[in-house]
């Protein structure tokens, strides 16, 4: 069997590679394996919240990313029939951070932007086209069984990082639990050619009905300025195929954005929405990160946010217990701190926002549109608001954690 001494990290998205980075930033060698033969260009995440600037920009990859990306100051809340209720501002928190704003770009460019970067380090491998069957915990190590397209090939590494998505194989084979529930519904998201301001929108709107909500979300493209991402529900008894088609996704589009025009429509899919959080971020010489530890609906963005801060919190732990300077207990509370996070800020939030904007009854749905524009008017609960929506807050909280 081979022995490589550097550490593993299945999977080369943005949570892996930042992993990665992180590491070599500090010396460690590392190695990532993906399944796919290339970076993946799924309609995945795409805002990025404040903190999360921050710990790209320490990465060094502040300059590659401010060139490309939208920023998106101002976020509305708003009734399906009715319009606005709340509007907030992140620029009134330019005090705590040097982005107050969202940032919008698709996660394919931030994985590219991390790709172009850890091919010119040498203490780094990517390695595409391995797919990771399971893993085996041993003493010491981790044994790996990959395949290919020719061949079985087995490896053992000092530790792995499973950074492999919701359907994580390091998870399954490793023996954590992923307790959580799945959402009734279907969510249809669709991607428009459309200049979306023209009916009220910014860059960045949560619209409220009991049966047809939706997120609105102004994307980065570089071959297009008016590229809209649109995710509504969507029957789970429907079948794709006809939930798909042209003229049903024309007909829920008029339906959410309360608008009778004809919609450019570039993408359309659906997928199933889980909240989910594995037992342990640690076990033996096995981390999870990302998708592989924690799962929500995407009402809020806290997904890929949460995500790249499991990264830059695990990336100098494990760095430090590589070079000796720290025992296994910087890892148990690497996973005590990022499971408390997804615990009590990403699926707490995740969740009620997901319930403020599909409640059915009316006399609740109005008492918290109303709670809700009162805060947007009041400074200091407008602030304390945006803090924990934006993940500041959740930086402190981890931190609180020893």
């Amino acid at each position: 069997m081979h022995q490589d001494e550097r550490i593993a990290i299945i999977g080369a998205g943005p949570v892996g590679l930042t992993t990665a980075l992180g590491l070599a930033r500090r010396g460690v060698p590392c190695v990532v394996y993906e399944s796919l033969s290339t970076l993946a260009r799924e309609q995945r995440g795409a805002a990025f919240h404040p903190p999360t600037l921050e710990m790209l920009h320490e990465l060094g990859l502040g300059e590659a990313l401010m060139h490309m990306g939208l920023r998106i100051p101002v976020w509305q809340m708003r009734d399906r029939v009715n319009g606005i209720y709340a509007e907030f501002d992140l620029g009134s928190l330019a005090d705590v951070t040097k982005f107050p704003f969202r940032f919008h770009l698709p996660q394919h460019y931030l994985s590219a932007a991390l790709l172009d970067e850890l091919r010119r380090h040498p203490l780094v491998e990517i390695r595409f086209g391995e797919t990771l069957e399971r893993v085996e915990l041993e003493d010491k190590s981790v044994r790996l069984i990959f395949s290919t397209e020719n061949e079985h090939r087995e490896t053992r590494v000092p530790w792995v990082v499973g950074a492999d998505g919701a359907r994580s194989t390091v998870r399954k084979t490793g023996g954590f639990e992923f307790d959580g529930f799945t959402w009734r519904e279907k969510f249809l998201v669709t991607n428009v050619h459309n200049a979306l301001e023209t009916l009220g929108y910014t860059g960045t709107a949560y619209v409220s009905d009991p049966d047809a909500w939706a997120v609105v979300l102004k994307l980065y493209d570089d071959a297009c300025d008016d590229l809209w991402r649109v995710a509504m529900p969507a029957d789970p008894h429907v079948e794709d195929e006809v939930l798909l088609e042209p003229e049903n996704v024309q007909r829920r589009l008029r339906e959410v954005l309360g608008s009778d025009m004809t919609f450019s429509v570039a993408y359309s899919g659906t997928y199933r929405v889980h909240q989910r959080v594995a037992d342990t971020f640690f076990k033996g010489r096995i981390l999870l990160a990302g998708d592989a530890a924690h799962i929500n609906n995407p009402i809020g963005g806290f997904g890929l946010n949460g995500g790249i801060h499991d990264a830059c919190n695990l990336a100098p732990k494990l760095a430090d217990v590589w070079e000796g300077l720290a025992g296994e207990d910087a890892l148990e509370l690497y996973s005590r701190q990022r499971r408390t996070v997804a615990l009590e800020v990403v699926q707490k939030n995740s969740i009620r926002n997901k319930n403020l904007m599909d409640e059915h009854d009316p006399n609740v749905r109005l008492r918290n549109q109303q709670a809700m524009h009162e805060i947007s008017l009041d400074p200091q609960k407008s602030r304390e608001y945006l803090m924990e929506t934006s993940m500041l807050s959740s930086i402190v909280r981890a931190d609180q954690i020893c």
